[in-house]
Order: C-alpha cells, then sequence, then structure tokens
C-alpha cells in the first residue's frame, strides 16, 4: 500500500500535473509564486522518488505511519504489515537530509560553472562596452538587436548598438526596466534548481515543462516589475520589435549567462497576450501554505509519526 501511495504520487506531480499546469493563466497570473510552484513540484517529486526506492529495497521493514497508517480506506485503519522486526518510518527523515545535500551539491556545481561564465563574459563585456551612464546600462557596438543582463554580484544590463537603434526611448526603457526586474528578483537563484532538475530527469514532463516554464514565468515576473515604470503598450511594443528584428534576432545573450528580454524560446506571445489583460489578483494564505506543505507530501503520507 505505502509503495502505491508513492508511485500514484510520483505519477501525479512527474507527469499529470505538469501537462495540467503547463501555460495555466492562473499561474501566469502570479508568476513569481507560479515558479515557486514548479519549484515545489520538483521538491516533492525527489522526496517521493528517495521513498519510494527505500521502500522498494526494504518493503517490510517499517511500520504503517504518516497519514496513510492514521487512516486506511473509508476512515478505517490499515492492517499492520506483515509481521517481523520493524522501524519507526521516524528514522526516514535521514534520506531526506543525504538527498537534499547530494541536490544542493550538484545545484552548487551548475550555480559555480554558470558563475565562472558568467565572470569571463562580465570580464569581456567591461574591456569592450561602453558604458551609457544615463541608463546605466553597457553598451555593446554590435548590429543584432540585443537585451540582456548578467545577474550576480557586480550585475550588467547590456544594450547593443542594433537595439538602440530599432527601439525607441520609452521601448529602450521598458527593456532596461525588464533586466533589472531580472536582477532585483534574483531570478537566476529561482533558475538554477530547475535547470539542475531537468539535467537528472531530462525526459520526464516535469522536468522538461518545469524548466520551459520556469523560464517563462520569470520572464513574465520580469515584466511586472518592468510595469512599475513603464506601461503595457511601451513594454509589449518592445517585445513585438525585438522579436521580429530579423531571423534569430531579439533580446538574445551572446555571450552565454545572462537572463534575456525577447526571445521566442521565452514565449514573447504569451506575454504580450498577458500584457493585455488585467492584473493579477492578491496572493492568498491557503496558496502560501499549499506551496509550503507540497515538497513534504510524500514524507507526511507515508512516514510521519503520529499518535
Amino acid at each position: 500500500m505505502t509503495l502505491a501511495v508513492l508511485c500514484l504520487h510520483l505519477l501525479v506531480t512527474g507527469v499529470l500535473l505538469p501537462r495540467r499546469l503547463a501555460g495555466s493563466a492562473r499561474l501566469q497570473a502570479r508568476p513569481a509564486a507560479g515558479a515557486v510552484l514548479w519549484l515545489a513540484l520538483m521538491a516533492s517529486f525527489a522526496v517521493a522518488l528517495l521513498l519510494t526506492a527505500h521502500h522498494a529495497l526494504e518493503p517490510f521493514a517499517h511500520r504503517p505511519a504518516g497519514l496513510l497508517g492514521l487512516f486506511g480506506p473509508f476512515g478505517r485503519p490499515l492492517p499492520a504489515e506483515p509481521a517481523g522486526p520493524g522501524l519507526p518510518h521516524t528514522h526516514d527523515w535521514w534520506l531526506l537530509a543525504v538527498g537534499g545535500a547530494l541536490f544542493a551539491a550538484l545545484v552548487t556545481a551548475v550555480g559555480l560553472r554558470t558563475g565562472r561564465a558568467r565572470r569571463r563574459h562580465r570580464a569581456v563585456l567591461d574591456v569592450v562596452g561602453v558604458p551609457d551612464r544615463r541608463r546605466g546600462v553597457l553598451v555593446l557596438e554590435h548590429a543584432r538587436p540585443a537585451v540582456y543582463c548578467l545577474p550576480g554580484r557586480r550585475p550588467r544590463v547590456v544594450l547593443s548598438r542594433g537595439a538602440l537603434r530599432l527601439l525607441d526611448e520609452r521601448q529602450l526603457a521598458a527593456a532596461v526596466a525588464h533586466e533589472h526586474g531580472h536582477i532585483h528578483g534574483r531570478h537566476h537563484l529561482f533558475r538554477l534548481p530547475a535547470d539542475t532538475f531537468a539535467l537528472l530527469f531530462g525526459p520526464l514532463p516535469l522536468a522538461r515543462l518545469g524548466r520551459s516554464e520556469v523560464a517563462l514565468l520569470l520572464e513574465m515576473a520580469a515584466d511586472d516589475a518592468a510595469l512599475e515604470q513603464v506601461s503595457r503598450s511601451e513594454l509589449a511594443a518592445a517585445l513585438c520589435v525585438l522579436a521580429t528584428s530579423g531571423p534569430g534576432s531579439g533580446s538574445a545573450d551572446p555571450g552565454g549567462g545572462g537572463e534575456a528580454l525577447a526571445v521566442a524560446s521565452t514565449g514573447v506571445l504569451a506575454r504580450v497576450r498577458r500584457l493585455g489583460r488585467p492584473g493579477a489578483g492578491r496572493r492568498r494564505t491557503v496558496w502560501r501554505f499549499g506551496v509550503s506543505v507540497l515538497p513534504l507530501l510524500p514524507y507526511l503520507l507515508v512516514c510521519a509519526p503520529h499518535p
């Protein structure tokens, strides 16, 4: 029974929910919270996978616990598992600690590699870029329209000469405000765990869709930050101009390690459509509670102690 519940949880979080949530207008209405929900789903899947592997290797080593042990079908207590020496499920916490430590180490390794690429790119930009102190950006002498940022301890917002020629002043202000939204929101830290999860579970719908959805939702969150300084029409115009400025053009990151504004892969059409909709409502406490509990749900179902 324990294994069946865990496998069902893996199916729901790894396959069914991602396909249902991809492109959800409700998540796009609160993009930062939506990105956190995707990360919580990934954490919940990882916890369930660890517990499933453990219970598959030792199916009869533990007594029923958690909500599964407290309430069986129709509210009746579940029958005890086959007799034999059993350990309380509370001992399973070490699995989460070890798994969390390993994943954190992998995220750190990916982050260090990305950080090295950003530092190299930043060093090149500081040599070839021309500071524009009025806008607070670096200008590259490049004909291809590009607007992007390099996050980190010493962030940079970069414009190409092609973008300066292509966009008017208000559109440039919208593009720069968007990139500052990425920097101030520390969106690169949200993308790291999603990218690492996709590296581990590439073909899984949760990994494949989650990575792209987190990237899109963070773009929308940066759009919302830009709307504090510019209008929706100005930002939408900047997106459309950059996205249609030529094959493969748009706000690219030619050096790697940056957060892009308007590339086709980041859902320009979805973002422009969203800018035409009314603003998002307020976040609800129940939403925050659900996102907080989701990563520990498999543990609470089958392992947490109960009276």
